[in-house]
């Protein structure tokens, strides 16, 4: 463990921006109650950076209390004043982009080239984004289609949504869980995980700082098993979202079905990466590395399983793991750094572990090891390549989430599309080929949320985000979030004022 005095300078002072605990409610910062404290490690030192007050059951009341507070208020605001208050909230947020990507780089080992260019300013797009989807909360037009009656359908908050995000992407999986709910007109309590919870803080605060009402946002940072499971199962909590793995997402749809909650769930993934025999081979390599590595490999979309036509294996093979080899492994906050840590020791361990595992039935063609020297204290591990591992293994069939990559081969494009299919998940995937109907047979057959052609990885504002099978249900980002976060209503006016109409003698009289 570093001495907590010799702190890189250009790192983020977690301890002096969070004095007053990890908590957000009803627009203040607060200090956990539940008698425990937990610590904030950075992962590329092992350097303890903040000590903080777990949030308890009575700390989740709170936060709920003071969403259900400012629900009618923020319910009833127009659609245009609520779009004011985020286009404002998009503007804090990118004054404060550096202190966000410093704290990002800080908490989860992201290089700052990362935090800087795609969790930061994509989390300021979804904030711009979500600003205008507010104006443009429509049902179907009106319309007669009784005959007797005109129809229309309205679009209502549902009320206070309780979400739970993952520390893989601590500030993007907040702005997805917070901003579809509050431009809808709901108030959110998050429960970030607690060993990540800082940007997810800032992240409120700055909606506090843009004028977002007291109480439409809160943070609550505690344990899955307390403070997570409280806040489900909160009889005042009328929605459950949840982002991390399949097996505590079923624990989350247990407790949310025993209350009827509405519930949106995204969950693991194990990303197919489908390379046909005329795809262009270095743009393939280059995208399987980069798709496999982003994020030190722990993005449930990332590009785990490469399944590559016979003619280009063993090229796809002796080309990934050189390209592999040339990544940069370094403290996230040193130049020219292009990959650092994963989040924790205990993480690092565990995809080591599926590594030495895979070494008695399959080929480690490079990687397959944490580095040494000066990164030995830190939770790092090499890019790794593992070939010719048979697809009913534990590498092939279980999310490792970490940055390993696994290349088969297949023979026809059946076996190969039947292939990428033979998985639980189906969250993400890819296809690489020049011909534009094998890839589009690919995008039609492929069961997974989003299917990439070409590339692997990119996400936008404007589409939705979601899966297939047992990677869960509903979709994050885009106007089709929507559908998570309103009720629909159906509202029909009778036309005629006819006192005796024809339909009531099915019930009394005659015709």
């Amino acid at each position: 463990m570093h001495n907590p005095g010799n702190a890189i300078p250009d790192r983020f002072p977690a301890r002096q921006r969070f004095p007053d605990g990890a908590q957000y409610i009803a627009g203040r910062p607060a200090k956990g109650t539940s008698g425990r404290t937990h610590t904030v490690v950075d992962p590329a030192t092992g350097e303890e950076v903040l000590t903080y007050e777990l949030a308890g059951a009575d700390d989740v009341d709170a936060a709920v209390a003071a969403a259900r507070e400012a629900f009618p208020g923020w319910s009833g605001a127009t659609p245009g004043e609520r779009s004011d208050a985020l286009h404002r909230f998009a503007a804090v947020l990118a004054e404060h982009a550096e202190d966000l990507a410093r704290a990002e780089s800080l908490q989860c080992g992201k290089p700052l080239k990362l935090t800087r260019e795609f969790d930061v300013p994509g989390t300021i797009d979804n904030a711009a984004f979500f600003a205008g989807a507010a104006r443009h909360l429509q049902g179907q037009s009106a319309g007669e289609y009784s005959g007797d009656h005109t129809s229309y359908v309205r679009r209502e908050p549902i009320g206070v949504v309780g979400s739970i995000a993952p520390w893989n992407y601590p500030l993007q999986m907040a702005a997805w869980k917070i901003l579809p709910a509050v431009a809808a007109g709901n108030t959110i309590v998050l429960k970030p995980a607690e060993i990540t919870p800082l940007t997810s803080l800032m992240f409120a605060r700055a909606a506090t700082e843009a004028g977002v009402p007291d109480g439409v946002i809160n943070i609550v940072t505690g344990t899955g098993r307390e403070a997570g499971e409280h806040l489900v199962a909160h009889p005042d909590v009328a929605m459950t979202s949840f982002t991390g793995s399949t097996a505590v997402g079923r624990r989350v749809a247990e407790i949310a079905t025993a209350t009827v909650k509405r519930l949106h769930l995204e969950l693991g993934g194990k990303a197919p990466f489908l390379v046909f025999d005329d795809a262009d081979l270095d743009a393939a390599v280059h995208g399987a590395v980069a798709g496999a590595l982003i994020n030190t490999g722990q993005d449930c979309t990332a590009a785990t399983r490469a399944y590559v036509q016979r003619p280009l294996y063993e090229a796809f093979v002796e080309r990934t793991a050189a390209l592999m080899d040339t990544v940069r492994v370094g403290d996230p906050f040193a130049p020219g750094t292009d990959l650092g840590p994963l989040v924790s020791h205990a993480q690092r361990d565990r995809v080591a572990g599926f590594v030495d595992r895979a070494r008695s039935s399959a080929r480690v063609v490079c990687g397959g090891e944490a580095p040494q020297g000066d990164l030995k204290d830190g939770a790092y591990y090499r890019p790794t390549l593992i070939a010719d591992a048979a697809q009913d293994s534990e590498v092939v069939r279980s999310e490792i989430f970490g940055p390993v990559l696994v290349v088969l081969p297949f023979d026809s494009d059946d076996e190969g599309i039947g292939l990428a299919n033979d998985t639980p998940y189906g969250l993400a995937a890819s296809a690489w080929s020049r011909d534009v109907y094998r890839a589009n047979r690919a995008t039609r057959e492929i069961k997974a949320g989003c299917v990439w052609v070409n590339d692997h990885i990119p996400i936008i504002s404007e589409m939705p985000h979601g899966g297939y099978k047992a990677s869960g249900f509903g979709k994050d980002m885009s106007a089709y979030s929507f559908e998570e976060y309103t009720q629909v209503k159906h509202v029909m006016f009778d036309n005629t004022a006819v006192a005796a109409k024809d339909w009531h003698r099915t019930v009394f009289g005659d015709r």
